[in-house]
């Protein structure tokens, strides 16, 4: 940690010797690329936003560039979207070593899941404290909005000059959240209303249309051989027909399921910038073969 305090004053040093442009736009700094596109969209043209957690990367167990943490001094605030892994570990560093950038908690009035161990039922909330927050919460078109709205607040608390700027951003952006929720209603209302998934992403947006997730890790963990038999034998009696496998994770043990259960394996990528045409091609998923063959 000395060493990569000791890079980042050095960094520091020698950004503060270079000339910056005056009319460079004020940087808002976020946590995930979700993120970004939502307070992109309120922001327009008045910030420019980065996030910390580059595309690709798992919001998990990241740890920050020194060269971020360089850009991040010069940030006017910081947005987080409030449970993150990424969050647990780093958000009191960042308030420790940057005083003067103001943090904003984007979940904030989010009704929120409590982690259980293996899956979650339609409407039903599990709560165990133990486990902490279910963290993905912006895979939800319910919570988007509250999201967006904080989002908003922040804006019109950094930038009061610009509120109505934000606030017709804001409405747009909103236009745009009910629309993907009125389109994804549509998707499902003949799917499958089971689905596997390797890391459980999609614990909200199993709540808001009556589905079932069913997570193939153990505990955050690999699963053992006995797990996976159980999986098997669970999914066999749900009729689930999809497995969801985020671009971080190992594929194999998804595979070893599909194979067994005779189902598609379908990539998915919660941490997309592009929220709107996830949230759609997730939904379309649950269509299978046999579903489209019915209409």
């Amino acid at each position: 940690m000395k060493t990569l305090l000791s890079i980042i004053c050095l960094l520091l040093a020698l950004s503060s010797c270079q000339n910056a442009e005056r009319n460079d736009k004020p940087t808002i700094t976020v946590t995930i690329e979700p993120l970004r596109y939502f307070t992109e969209t309120i922001a327009g043209d008045k910030f420019k936003v980065v996030s910390m957690v580059p595309e690709g990367s798992s919001p998990e167990t990241y740890d920050p560039t020194p060269q971020q943490m360089v850009s991040l001094s010069k940030s006017t605030a910081y947005l987080r979207i409030g449970y993150i892994g990424f969050e647990q570990s780093w958000i009191d560093k960042l308030q420790e070593n940057f005083p003067k950038l103001q943090f904003y908690d984007t979940s904030a009035g989010v009704n929120l899941i409590h982690q259980q161990c293996s899956h979650s039922h339609g409407k039903e909330t599990v709560e165990n404290h133990a486990h902490g927050v279910e963290p993905h919460i912006w895979n939800s078109t319910e919570n988007a909005k509250i999201i967006a709205n904080n989002i908003y607040n922040a804006l019109e608390e950094l930038d009061a000059k610009n509120s109505e700027y934000y606030k017709n951003n804001l409405d747009s952006l909103t236009q745009i959240i009910e629309n993907t929720d009125e389109t994804i209603k549509s998707i499902i209302a003949d799917a499958d209303k089971t689905f596997l998934i390797y890391h459980p992403a999609l614990t909200y947006f199993a709540r808001d249309y009556g589905l079932e997730q069913i997570s193939i890790e153990e505990g955050g963990k690999e699963p053992s051989p006995v797990h996976l038999q159980s999986l098997i034998k669970l999914c066999k009696e749900k009729n689930a027909k999809v497995i969801f496998v985020q671009q971080e994770f190992d594929m194999r043990n998804a595979e070893t399921i599909a194979k067994e259960l005779g189902v598609e394996v379908v990539p998915v990528n919660p941490l997309n910038y592009n929220w709107t045409e996830e949230m759609v091609n997730t939904a379309k998923a649950l269509r299978t073969k046999e579903d489209t063959a019915k209409e």
